[in-house]
């Protein structure tokens, strides 16, 4: 962890799609040689997939308490690591996100990541990676709780496009 003070490791599920979903987020940190770990996870009762990976990338940046913060998110997700990294947002921000899907998420994305030094790491998913498939376990209980939030610009905004 020499290079980033902070790893978030996250995933999303959404069984459905749409449908009832959740995120899960596992943070890790080392100070004087011991890990500290937290872990995150909600569910929905009406989301999608895509939704559940960004907001697990939002969430985790959002519980980051000092800013300029190095940190490492690795996710399973092309949708999330490829449209920061190849810079696709940053386009979809100058042209004011129209008629692009999720365009809460990505904002609210925006604004946590410009507070710290962030990287993004992509890694297959469902491949034995222990923190990536705690992500997982979480996530499907998020979705599987009793009590599911609202995610109310999906429901009230996104459905408007399909």
């Amino acid at each position: 962890m020499n290079l980033h003070d902070v790893h978030i490791y996250t995933d999303g599920a959404a069984k459905g799609n749409p449908g009832k979903g959740g995120y899960g987020v596992v943070m890790e940190t080392v100070v004087m040689g011991k890990i500290y770990k937290k872990e995150f996870y909600e569910g929905f009762r009406l989301t999608t997939n895509n939704r559940m990976e960004l907001l697990a990338v939002i969430v985790g940046l959002e519980k980051l308490k000092s800013p300029n913060t190095k940190v490492l998110v690795v996710s399973d997700s092309k949708y999330v690591v490829d449209s920061v990294v190849k810079g696709w947002v940053f386009g979809w921000e100058k042209k004011g996100f129209v008629d692009r899907k999720n365009s809460d998420l990505w904002k609210r994305l925006l604004v946590v990541y410009r507070k710290h030094k962030v990287d993004f790491k992509w890694i297959k998913g469902h491949n034995n990676h222990p923190q990536n498939e705690r992500c997982d376990v979480l996530a499907v209980m998020g979705s599987q709780s009793a009590t599911l939030s609202v995610d109310s610009f999906y429901e009230m905004e996104e459905r408007k496009l399909l």
